[in-house]
């Protein structure tokens, strides 16, 4: 069967369409997955996504941008092929593209999870021909908690150090990680929580596009000289180690991603506490996925793509392999 797709250098393209997604580098038109920078570069002359992706991008690149929203299943004509956007949960209007031609039916996952999350549409399973998934926490070891654990373990430790007097920082990727343990939050917690200013203006998005979230501030609103001493601030893992942590002396600092799941990491990184909670999909959820959309062909991108695509054909008897040339051009959020 015809793969309508090509790694080329300035990212994947599809050849029946005309069009590139997610391109790291200046295109035609770019169909974006979603908003986060990993994803959405700057410099395309036209960018289409869903319209809560197209507000990121444009908060995110300037208003200005060039930009066609697309709202989800909704199909539009490019080249010869039909396009169409679909929920895959991994952040606010995250997308799979969904690409209809002559020759079959192929879906680029982009990330993805599959548990819940409050803050965003969750993922819709779509039959194909030829689905490529990401593959980020592709090995057994990565299983994810469930959501009333971790939010439970959050909440619980904010509260005792708040009982010893000591300021909460909690790191977590400012686009879609921290909206949602905001959300997870407000089910224990109507008090304000503090914002690093990366955090709080996309968390202003998110409440604009009607995201309902945790009461929150920015720190920088805080009167001269507050200790923080009962409170929590969410922060982006780059604020780690640089002078606005002086802010809050005798804080205890913990990291909410899939990486805690390794041990290791969190000495490394030289934090107080972990917590594993991820925005892309599990083993099991890679799996699980994957049998479900019935595609015959399986290509698989970022991450841990070999070791899923060995493990699909050997174990599970599937057409699959490594969409080569796009691993070193992705840094992993989370």
């Amino acid at each position: 069967m015809d793969i309508p797709l090509k790694v080329k250098a300035q990212g994947l393209y599809c050849t029946s369409g005309h069009f590139y997604i997610d391109a790291w580098k200046p295109t035609p038109i770019c169909v974006v997955t979603h908003g986060h920078g990993d994803h959405a570069y700057w410099g395309h002359d036209l960018y289409i996504g869903s319209p809560e992706t197209i507000k990121i991008i444009q908060h995110r690149l300037g208003k200005d941008t060039p930009c066609q929203s697309l709202e989800y299943h909704k199909k539009i004509k490019l080249g010869n092929c039909w396009l169409s956007l679909h929920p895959a949960g991994h952040i606010l209007g995250a997308s799979q593209i969904r690409i209809e031609d002559s020759k079959g039916v192929t879906v680029i996952s982009g990330d993805y999870k599959r548990a819940d999350d409050a803050t965003c549409k969750p993922f819709e399973v779509i039959e194909c021909d030829i689905f490529v998934t990401e593959s980020t926490f592709a090995l057994p070891i990565y299983h994810w908690p469930k959501n009333e654990i971790i939010e439970k373990q959050i909440f619980d430790w904010w509260q005792e150090n708040a009982n010893n007097g000591h300021p909460s920082i909690l790191f977590c990727y400012s686009l879609g990680k921290a909206q949602r343990v905001m959300s997870l939050l407000s089910n224990h917690s109507d008090k304000t929580v503090h914002l690093h200013g990366a955090v709080y203006s996309l968390s202003q998005l998110y409440n604009e596009m009607g995201v309902k979230l945790i009461p929150y501030t920015p720190v920088s609103e805080s009167a001269k000289g507050s200790l923080f001493n009962q409170d929590l601030i969410i922060a982006p893992p780059s604020a780690i180690g640089t002078p606005w942590m002086k802010r809050f002396p005798s804080s205890r600092t913990a990291l909410a991603s899939g990486w805690m799941e390794v041990r290791g990491t969190r000495r490394r990184r030289a934090l107080d506490r972990g917590f594993v909670l991820s925005d892309h999909a599990d083993w099991s959820s890679l799996i699980r996925t994957i049998e479900q959309t019935k595609a015959k062909i399986v290509l698989t991108t970022h991450g841990n793509s070999g070791t899923l695509a060995k493990y699909l054909r050997e174990e599970k008897g599937l057409d699959a392999q490594e969409l080569k040339g796009l691993e070193a051009n992705f840094e992993e959020e989370d």
